[in-house]
């Protein structure tokens, strides 16, 4: 299973991005995805998440602010998120459960991240 992300960058105070991951292969479902961040210094933490039922969570700090997507067919996942601030700054993490033959019960892939940059 390959991983595509894309949409980080550098974007203003108050400004928006959008991220996007999408999984890609052969014979393989996905079950829960989600987006994890991690600045210098600190531990990777959970931003959001979405089910397959697209039941979502997520962090305090972007409650309001942040919205989590898929598209199950094309298994693409999107992170639209509004009203950036510094604290935001970090490099995002698309994380995937893929369901296979031979891991019924899914096994965790984790994309390469994309540095979001936020200026005050």
């Amino acid at each position: 299973v390959n991983f595509v992300e894309s949409g980080g960058g550098l974007v203003q105070s108050g400004g928006s991005l959008n991220l996007s991951c999408a999984a890609s292969g052969s014979a393989f479902d996905v079950g829960d995805m989600g987006y994890y961040r991690q600045s210098p210094g600190t531990q990777r933490e959970l931003v959001a998440s979405i089910t397959r039922e697209n039941s979502t969570n997520f962090a305090d700090s972007v409650k309001g602010r942040f919205t989590i997507t898929r598209d199950s067919v094309k298994n693409i996942m999107y992170l639209q998120m509004n009203s950036l601030k510094p604290e935001d700054t970090a490099v995002y993490y698309c994380r995937m459960v893929i369901v296979t033959r031979y891991f019924p019960s899914g096994s965790p892939y984790w994309g390469q991240g994309t540095q979001v940059t936020v200026s005050s």
